[in-house]
Order: C-alpha cells, then structure tokens, then sequence
C-alpha cells in the first residue's frame, strides 16, 4: 500500500473522540436507548466515525454490541438537507427485502436527547475502503469487489419502491430538473467565489435534459467508501449515507458512481479520489465500458447513450455538494476537518462538467 493510500485509509477510516462541537449528554442518549432500542444493554461509550462530511456519525458501543448513531448537525442548515428522517425510511424498507441496508432500531425526533433528529442501526461489521485503486489486494479480488459494487446498484434501481412502501418517497419524472434546480440553489446559497462555468451549467443543464423517464429508488451518493465490503470477501454487505436517496433517475445515480473513471487529479478526498490514469488492466479494475456492461446485464438495458449530458451533470452536483461544505465552513457547521480541503476542488469539477456539457453540445 502506498503512503498516500495509507494515510487517506487512516485519514478516513475508524473513529476518533467526538469532536466538541458535536458532542451532547450520553446519559441522555443511553437513557433513550433503554426505552427504545430492543435489546439494548448498558453501559455506553460513544466514538466518532472520522469519514462523513455531512451528518455527524457515531459509533455507539456497549459490552455486548456496537450501534451507529447518524444525526443532523447542530447550527444553520440549508432548507432540506441533513434529512436523516430519509435515510432512516428507506433503508428500514431497503432491509426489509434482504437488501443490504443496515437493520435500523428507531428514529428520534425529540431534539432534546441529542440536540437534534437522528436514528440508530446496526453497526454493520466489515471493511470500508477509501481508495479506489484498492491497494493491498489481488488483481482477482479487485474485479470481483467492482463487480459487487456494479451489481448492488443494478438491485438497489430494480427494487419495486411502491412494493416496500416507497412510493412517496419523491416525485416521479423530471428528476434532472428538480436536481439541477436543488444544487443551483444550494450552490448560490453557500457560493464563496464566481465559477463562470457554474454560472453556464445552471443555464445549460436544464434545456438539455435527455428524453427518459425512467425512475428508481437512486442513493445519490453511491461509490466505494459509502459501502461496507464483507470483512473477508468481495462482496458488498451494506451500503451506507442514504442522505441524497430519492426517487429519480436510475442512469444519472448509476453514471455518478462512474465519476471515479474520468475524475480530474484533484486530490485523494473522499469523493474525488480517481482511477482516470491508473493500470486498470495490471490492477484487475474494469474499464468504464466493462463497469457499463455489468451494470446493464444485470438491468437489462441494452446500452447507456448521453454519458457526456450525464458526467456533466453529476460533475456539476459534485460540485454543488462540495460547495454546500464550504459554505457550512464559512458558517461554522462543518462536520469534518478535512472539509476546508473541499473549497480549491469546486472549480476544477465545474469546469470538468463544462468540458463534458461541451462535448454534449454546448457552446
């Protein structure tokens, strides 16, 4: 493992004190779960994950087993975002089908346990992997973990939402639009420079959406470390950060977890990390095309066109969302120390989206 990937592993994995800004009274918190988490036993010691940007993620052990705990941050906060209330529906009705979604134990409303909503699953054991390129393991083990990856997303857009109870769980049909309008807004909301490709994106994007109407259950955030591998397998065993998941587009969710193949070097964050330039062959990774083609032999389409609307798109989001962290920053909301890094990537992903929008027409 190279230095860079191992200290990017250490960076983000395992937890840390919680941090003081979003700390809260345990007694309170443990008093709660007594009532409310069936088989909850006593004492509890209360970590931090150190990934997450967004929602503040804890690590909730007791002698006998460990809980994740995922809440709102404390302070200002854009209209809509941080809906833990969300994540905890749909992957309580994503577990109920043996999707792999943690099993979740309840969700808190009552602000004065913590100071603000969350829920509480089950701490899913295995390995969340940070780096893309997945040093430390076999070119074998590689293939079959991407494929993993591939196929549980084709399973997540296949489910029948309305089935499991899902079927308001966002408005079905111009999904683009209603995205493009949501980080523009939160794009201009949280803005600390010009981006003049910003600016042409927020006009271009909308005009030119392509002509499909599918809809899905999309997670929004789907890539690698929002999942947890088995502890000794390649397989996926949960997928994690449900905050973005609505019902929407399978393909502009599917190709947003492509961003990785045709990302700018701009760094080793969570999100931004790339495979662009790396041996995909010698490692054993799937090309783009291959990662394409698992996905649609397991959903049955014949093929993916507009892929350059669909990476301007997602870049453009990307963007947004890496935006919406400097501005809590600004704001003194961040739950992360590495958030700050995020603001010199904003520009780059903008005008790699431009690039994208340019080859899919725009002038």
């Amino acid at each position: 493992m190279s230095e860079s990937a191992e200290s990017r592993q250490d960076m983000f994995s395992g937890t840390k004190e919680v941090a003081e800004t979003h700390k809260f009274e345990e007694a309170k918190l443990e008093q709660y779960m007594q009532a409310h988490v069936e088989g909850f036993e006593g004492p509890l010691e209360v970590r931090q994950f150190k990934g997450g940007q967004s929602n503040p993620t804890y690590q909730l052990v007791t002698p006998g087993k460990k809980y994740v705990m995922r809440r709102k941050p404390p302070g200002k906060l854009l209209p809509s975002a941080h809906a833990v209330d969300r994540e905890y529906k749909v992957i309580t009705a994503l577990h109920s089908i043996g999707f792999p979604a943690p099993k979740t134990y309840c969700l808190c409303e009552d602000e004065n346990i913590v100071g603000t909503m969350f829920y509480i699953m089950d701490m899913v054991e295995g390995r969340v992997l940070w780096d893309p390129m997945l040093p430390g393991f076999d070119p074998q083990t590689r293939r079959k973990m991407y494929e993993s990856l591939a196929h549980t997303m084709a399973d997540l857009h296949m489910v029948d939402y309305e089935k499991i109870g899902l079927g308001d769980f966002g408005k079905p049909g111009n999904y683009f639009a209603r995205q493009i309008s949501r980080w523009s807004k939160q794009y201009v909301a949280s803005e600390t420079e010009t981006i003049p490709e910003m600016n042409k994106l927020m006009e271009w994007l909308p005009e030119h959406v392509p002509d499909d109407s599918s809809t899905s259950i999309v997670h929004g955030d789907y890539r690698m470390d929002n999942t947890v591998m088995h502890p000794t397998e390649p397989r996926v065993v949960a997928v994690l950060d449900w905050e973005l998941s609505t019902l929407g587009h399978p393909l502009a969710d599917f190709t947003y977890s492509m961003l990785q193949w045709v990302m700018p070097q701009i760094g080793d964050g969570a999100g931004v990390a790339t495979i662009a330039t790396a041996d995909l062959a010698s490692l054993g990774i799937p090309t783009l095309e291959e990662y394409v083609q698992l996905y649609c032999e397991r959903t049955n389409r014949p093929g993916i066109d507009n892929l350059d609307y669909y990476f301007a798109f997602n870049f453009f989001k990307l963007a947004g969302i890496l935006q919406g962290i400097v501005g809590r920053v600004r704001d003194g909301t961040a739950s992360s120390a590495h958030a700050e890094e995020q603001a010199a990537r904003v520009k780059p992903l903008a005008q790699t989206a431009w690039k994208f929008a340019q080859q899919a027409g725009a002038m």
